[in-house]
């Protein structure tokens, strides 16, 4: 496995370092089943926000929660080995959680950013909070038009 792929507690020791030495870690969460040019050209744009970027990666129970039973496509291990393989992702953590409270709440990260499909008044009102809590900054991504794993996904069945 990637040494990037950290558990939640390492990478609430890894916020911490960074924010004694004035860094900013910034995070966001999510998916990741089938990457695309669009997560990519988010994640490096989510970096860009601060020091570092930790991915918090939903594991495979939550995104069949998430999705409905035929996700993931791909098993939770290979989607964080992925992630950490791209050079603006320094940390990657899976956890199981359907929402991303617990992970916001332990790693208390500087910017949480999520992508232009949300708005700060449409995140789930429990990460909400959990991010007033923590005092994070949101920021928003503009979404990437014409990219999604959903149509990836229909385009390959209608192939």
């Amino acid at each position: 496995m990637n040494p990037k792929v950290v558990g939640l507690e390492e990478l609430a020791r890894i916020s911490e370092r960074l924010r004694a030495d004035g860094r900013r870690l910034v995070i966001t969460n999510g998916c990741f089943d089938l990457l695309h040019v669009g997560h990519v050209r988010y994640l490096a744009a989510a970096r860009a926000l601060g020091d570092a970027l930790a991915v918090g990666l939903n594991g495979d129970a939550s995104v069949r929660a998430l999705k409905g039973s035929g996700r993931p496509l791909n098993k939770e291990d290979d989607r964080a080995e992925v992630l950490a393989a791209l050079s603006a992702v320094d940390h990657v953590t899976v956890f199981p959680e359907v929402r991303a409270t617990r992970l916001i709440e332990s790693v208390r990260p500087a910017i949480y950013a999520k992508g232009g499909d949300y708005t700060p008044e449409t995140l789930h009102a429990e990460e909400r909070a959990a991010l007033e809590k923590v005092r994070a900054e949101i920021r928003i991504i503009p979404f990437e038009q014409g990219y999604s794993t959903t149509r990836v996904i229909e385009q390959m069945q209608t192939s």
